[in-house]
């Protein structure tokens, strides 16, 4: 029977850590390489400047542990507003050269820009008059020297061991892409709004959701005038069940609200001799209809005196809509 040595864990956790400073210094170096009149600060804004200008798409482009990184740049990128799709440099010799159309940019990576997959890629990209963007290590490669721009890597020792597995090199790709998406979506103003037209699935996309996409609207909403007998407004609010009621004025605009905490409150008072005005709270918590949903569950948690219901404003002040905690519940809010 043969016995296992046990595992190194202070050796595992030096190795980790060796890995991760050397990953770091290569974005540090990147970082310090972006700064205005640097050569790769430069060519990154001329980047954002075309793909920004870009009538078509970003079609990226990378072969092995590249075209992995390149996947995932493609996909924040489309998440994030600019429209991208991935070509597979070796499929693209087989007929995906089709996906290319003009007013498309290429944005190509490969560290050592001499990636032979790419040839026909970049072939094509010169033929059609598209935009080459290149993502290398080699100022002086085949496809620096081909490309209309090129976002040069500084120099840093990939953290393999051996020097030979991308490491470092990848990571510094990925970081560009995410600063490529960030700096488009910034550019272009995009807002959680758009963020969540493309994220409507899971958590992220129910935190995005937005406050009229929960609402419940028409006869379902608790209203009544500020002139309403107490006595009429109690079996008012305890038929629509969502604790409170609305107050609204002459022109419609939500003007207080009755919970039931108020009601308790009025208890020591005739409530015969009231009417919804005498009773309201005028100055609720509400939140408009194009508000995050995430934030009306911040709203209705807000000490000291949180609340299970809120009224949902249109542009003019009148009530659209109200949510109740469950609503938000039910749709993973919380």
């Amino acid at each position: 029977m043969t016995v296992q040595s046990p595992p190194q864990t202070s050796d595992d956790l030096l190795t980790a850590a060796e890995l991760l400073r050397a990953e770091a210094a290569g974005i540090s170096a990147m970082a310090a390489a972006m700064q205005p009149g640097q050569a790769l600060g430069a060519a990154f804004v001329r980047t954002v400047d075309a793909l920004a200008a870009l009538p078509g798409r970003v079609v990226v482009c990378g072969m092995g542990k590249s075209g992995h990184v390149g996947r995932k740049i493609q996909a924040t990128l489309a998440s994030t507003g600019t429209p991208s799709l991935f070509v597979h440099p070796a499929e693209a010799s087989h007929g995906d050269l089709g996906m290319l159309q003009v007013g498309d940019a290429v944005l190509a990576l490969s560290n050592s820009g001499e990636t032979a997959e790419l040839a026909d890629v970049i072939a094509h990209s010169r033929r059609f008059d598209m935009t080459l963007i290149a993502v290398t290590g080699q100022a002086a490669s085949t496809l620096a020297r081909a490309a209309d721009i090129v976002l040069v890597l500084p120099a840093a020792a990939e953290a393999c061991p051996m020097g030979l597995a991308p490491t470092t090199s990848t990571t510094m790709q990925l970081a560009l892409g995410d600063a490529l998406a960030v700096a488009l979506l910034q550019r272009r103003g995009f807002t959680a709004r758009d963020f969540g037209l493309y994220h409507p699935g899971g958590r992220l996309g129910a935190r995005l959701r937005r406050a009229c996409d929960l609402m419940h609207t028409g006869d379902a909403l608790p209203l009544a005038g500020p002139d309403l007998p107490m006595l009429q407004a109690v079996m008012l609010m305890t038929s629509k069940a969502f604790g409170c009621l609305g107050i609204t004025g002459p022109d419609g605009r939500l003007v207080g609200i009755i919970t039931d905490g108020d009601l308790r409150r009025a208890i020591e008072r005739d409530l015969r001799a009231l009417r919804t005005g005498d009773v309201m709270n005028a100055a609720p918590r509400t939140i408009h209809e194009g508000m995050l949903a995430a934030e009306a569950l911040r709203l209705m948690n807000a000490t000291p005196r949180p609340i299970t219901s809120l009224f949902v404003l249109d542009a003019e002040g009148r009530p659209a809509g109200i949510l109740h905690v469950h609503d938000l519940l039910r749709a993973g809010i919380a």
